[in-house]
């Protein structure tokens, strides 16, 4: 159903096609757009950021400077994806310069990694509205003008529907508002298939290196992960496809650029031959437990040797406090923020920056490598509340310690 051999570079296949994409503004949506403007395409950037943020690069206007050097014409837009009569305004603008919509991307999304007893309402209202409903009504307000493109393609990026409850219980509300968006594709798809438009899904099957991404778990994730470029090829791929064959699919990027003839993809390693962290919803991602005996180990043992290995560089590296609740009972706080650091024993109530919730034995297995820390929050064994970029900082600190735990 989609293109074999086709040609990453200067395909032609977008020429003068107008592209609306949301969330454009920097990682996977702007790499979509240099994608097609590679092609000549026609770019319409619907982002929120019109002045630089102190913690996320980019603007619409310096992405859009961009997109026309890389040989694309563009209409950077400012827009908050939850507003009816700014997306409207948008696409009105988009038909005005351009003569139509062929493309809709639906990219902008937002995340709260937190489970339920921890997400504000307004995390939650702000990943339902901008996630779920977001897409609807953009969707919604560019179907008048794709049901006369002759190619006509909505593209949500957004995992598969996996409904594992492992990918629900750490992070129920992110997850339900992202499900939101392939829901959408799914029935959209059916619905507007007489109309010739295709509607389909892309996630990754790794992690991205996205400014996103580094918040979440700082600069080590992202020499872990691939470039947003992977993504923007794989969307190329599906959106030069018969619209009228090509939809209702959830397609994961690897999987797409092999079918259209892709082999080597140490390209789009963000450090090539480096191990990649898996992406969430994806079969597969589960964590990988090695064989490893635990009958004379224990969180005391671990906690004792990890003590003896903490210095006042680990200290800078990391500072931040860790409350470890093992078992719904057993509390450990690990400080990493005075001193040379230090382990104690500590209550349910005691304060941190994350606390962390496991079983003793995943305990084991994450401080001696058995576990990855990053696939056991992913599957529900490593709940976490609080600082989730700290949290996250903690796996480097387990990657430096588990040869010495062994």
């Amino acid at each position: 159903l989609i293109h074999k051999n086709f040609k990453m570079n200067g395909s032609s296949r977008l020429a003068k096609r107008t592209l609306f994409i949301t969330g454009a503004s920097r990682g996977i949506g702007k790499a979509i757009a240099l994608r097609a403007a590679l092609d000549g395409a026609n770019i319409v950037i619907a982002a929120k950021t019109t002045t630089a943020h102190p913690k996320l690069p980019g603007t619409i206007y310096t992405a859009a400077k961009e997109v026309e050097e890389a040989g694309g014409n563009c209409l950077p837009c400012a827009v908050d994806i939850r507003d009816e009569e700014q997306v409207g305004a948008a696409v009105e603008q988009a038909v005005a310069q351009f003569g139509g919509i062929d493309v809709l991307i639906n990219n902008a999304s937002a995340i709260h990694l937190t489970g339920t007893s921890d997400t504000p309402m307004k995390r939650f209202d702000l990943m339902m509205n901008i996630n779920t409903r977001g897409t609807f009504m953009t969707s919604k307000l560019c179907i008048p003008y794709l049901k006369k493109a002759p190619n006509p393609h909505i593209l949500n990026i957004s995992p598969p529907l996996n409904m594992k409850s492992a990918w629900f219980s750490p992070h129920c509300a992110y997850t339900i508002a992202k499900y939101g968006m392939s829901m959408c594709a799914l029935g959209m798809a059916d619905e507007l298939k007489g109309e010739g438009i295709g509607v389909n899904t892309l996630w990754p099957r790794t992690a991205i290196a996205t400014a996103a991404l580094e918040m979440l778990g700082g600069k080590d994730y992202l020499l872990k992960s691939r470039k947003p470029e992977i993504m923007a090829d794989a969307a190329c791929v599906i959106i030069t496809g018969d619209s009228r064959l090509v939809t209702g699919k959830f397609f994961v990027d690897e999987d797409v650029l092999r079918e259209s003839g892709v082999q080597e993809f140490g390209q789009y390693a963000v450090v090539p031959g480096n191990d990649l962290l898996p992406d969430y919803f994806l079969d597969g991602a589960e964590p990988q437990v090695q064989e490893y005996s635990t009958s004379n180990a224990s969180p005391s043992t671990i906690f004792a040797k990890v003590e003896e290995m903490l210095t006042t560089d680990v200290v800078k590296m990391v500072n931040a406090t860790f409350l470890f609740v093992l078992d719904e009972e057993e509390c450990w706080l690990l400080n990493l923020k005075n001193g040379q650091g230090s382990i104690s024993k500590a209550t349910t109530n005691s304060t941190a920056d994350a606390t962390l919730k496991m079983k003793s034995c995943d305990l084991v297995e994450m401080f001696t490598g058995c576990l990855n820390p990053t696939q056991a929050f992913m599957s529900g064994k490593l709940k976490i509340s609080g600082n989730m970029g700290k949290a996250m900082a903690l796996e480097t600190l387990v990657g430096k310690m588990k040869s010495k735990l062994n």
